[in-house]
């Protein structure tokens, strides 16, 4: 069978096309409930691309922009429908002058009740936020925590507001060398609340690499942990000042050899549903904690965010964002 020359510039084109979607990934149903968030039929679109290590990302409804690090280029971005991707921020999680961390940038990033950009910045060490408006960005912070116990954190990861108040993780990442710097000041990696007065409790001091975090609409805390041998979320219960359970809500260490990513970050939906970036992609669970579906990708994934209307999950993948409509 012969083809004329645009019929055969048709065809090509479609199998790259369906070349780079397989490429991307793709969405595995493991259960009929999975129809009720996310058709499986639906595209993987990519954003944005060609960054070191997207991160953190957040949809700010006021300005219809996601904003999202770049954690070794030490910048946040924003997309939006119109401009696409621009520069927002730099720098975002380092502001001194030299440094030997490879990934000294933000990372977890969210708005608080005001509406001011909160920022986990690994090169400071701090949970701080940006003292500009949202529509008038600067490198201008002021620190909410940096200190456990007089003791410098190691490189704030990720975090949530719960209550009025603010949670976080405090893995090593952000160190040169890690666990093994010898600027390392906390021998152990936490997990934190800082409370409407400022002060700062240790709730959680066993995990090997705590990362993502989230609460369910019924308050359960819910903390990834990224360790290529424990790579696991823990479910707890928060009680004031401490935590209660610690129980293991999913183990994915046994996919580890063989896909890309590890447990990171999460968003949990107002119906319940979480969202979970770990190894091979986007984990989605029900309310009950039932594995439903996974949104699989080719390479690590490192963190989600919903659109306002919980309609659409944003991922930052590597050096992808992708865009994925939810029902």
């Amino acid at each position: 069978m012969r083809f004329s020359i645009p019929i055969l510039l048709a065809v090509l084109l479609q199998a790259c096309s369906t070349a780079d979607e397989n490429k991307i990934g793709s969405i595995e149903r493991l259960d009929a409930e999975l129809d009720n968030i996310l058709d499986q039929n639906t595209p993987i679109e990519i954003l944005a691309d060609g960054f070191i290590w997207s991160e953190g990302p957040v949809w700010v409804e006021e300005h219809n922009m996601l904003l999202f690090s770049d954690v070794p280029k030490n910048t946040i971005y924003k997309w939006t429908s119109e401009n696409k991707v621009e520069v927002y921020l730099a720098p975002s999680g380092f502001t001194g002058t030299e440094t030997l961390s490879r990934e000294p940038g933000s990372n977890g990033l969210l708005l608080d009740k005001k509406g001011k950009l909160v920022l986990c910045q690994h090169g400071d060490r701090r949970m701080a936020y940006m003292d500009a408006p949202l529509d008038n960005p600067q490198s201008n912070f002021i620190t909410l925590a940096d200190r456990y116990d007089g003791k410098r954190f190691n490189s704030p990861n990720d975090a949530v507001y719960y209550n009025d108040e603010l949670y976080f993780t405090d893995p090593p990442y952000g160190l040169p060398r890690q666990d093994g710097d010898p600027t390392k000041e906390i021998p152990f990696q936490g997990v934190y609340k800082v409370s409407k007065d400022g002060a700062v409790t240790l709730l959680i001091d066993s995990l090997t690499r705590p990362n993502g975090i989230a609460f369910t609409p019924t308050g359960e805390m819910i903390v990834a942990n990224s360790d290529g041998q424990k790579a696991k979320w823990y479910k707890y219960a928060l009680n004031d000042s401490t935590v209660s359970g610690g129980e293991i809500f999913y183990d994915a260490t046994d996919l580890v050899p063989t896909e890309k990513g590890l447990p990171d970050g999460l968003k949990i939906d107002s119906k319940g549903n979480i969202f979970a970036t770990g190894p091979g992609g986007v984990f989605i669970f029900n309310s009950a904690g039932k594995l439903i579906g996974k949104i699989k990708l080719t390479n690590a994934s490192a963190n989600c965010a919903l659109s306002g209307d919980e309609k659409t999950l944003y991922v930052t993948n590597h050096m992808y964002v992708f865009k994925i409509a939810l029902k």
